[in-house]
């Protein structure tokens, strides 16, 4: 059975559910700090940083972390962590797409979900609720 730290559920609880990506980036800050500046944890924080810019309208924010954001979880696989780390990557790239063309074709801000696969994680997040 896979360990999560509580500052990892509590990152996907404001991702998820609250969408203050604010607070998602303190709680895994926190968290990267103490495993050793994992790359993993890192570039979550940096997709849940580019929405923050986004959504406070600084897209040249938005586009710089979504784009470390990609290169540093290029690297696991797409089922990581108990996430669907390959939607995560997904979404955050069609979103650094469509804000590069966004003078073109403005749209509005949108959150996506992060999905949740192992069920002993989910639990963790839900009762947080």
């Amino acid at each position: 059975m896979q360990m999560y730290d509580q500052l990892y559920v509590d990152f996907l609880y404001y991702f998820n559910h609250k969408l203050d990506y604010y607070e998602c980036h303190e709680v895994l800050e926190e968290l990267w700090l103490e495993e050793g500046r994992e790359l993993f944890y890192q570039g979550l924080l940096q997709v849940a940083v580019g929405l923050y810019h986004f959504e406070h309208d600084n897209r040249r924010g938005a586009i710089k972390m979504m784009q470390s954001a990609l290169a540093k979880l290029a690297e696991y696989p797409d089922q990581w962590m108990g996430i669907d780390l390959g939607q995560v990557k997904q979404e955050t790239e069609d979103y650094l797409q469509r804000l590069q063309k966004y003078d073109e074709q403005p749209f509005p801000f949108t959150p996506f979900s992060i999905r949740v696969l192992d069920p002993e994680l989910q639990k963790r997040v839900q009762q947080r609720l």
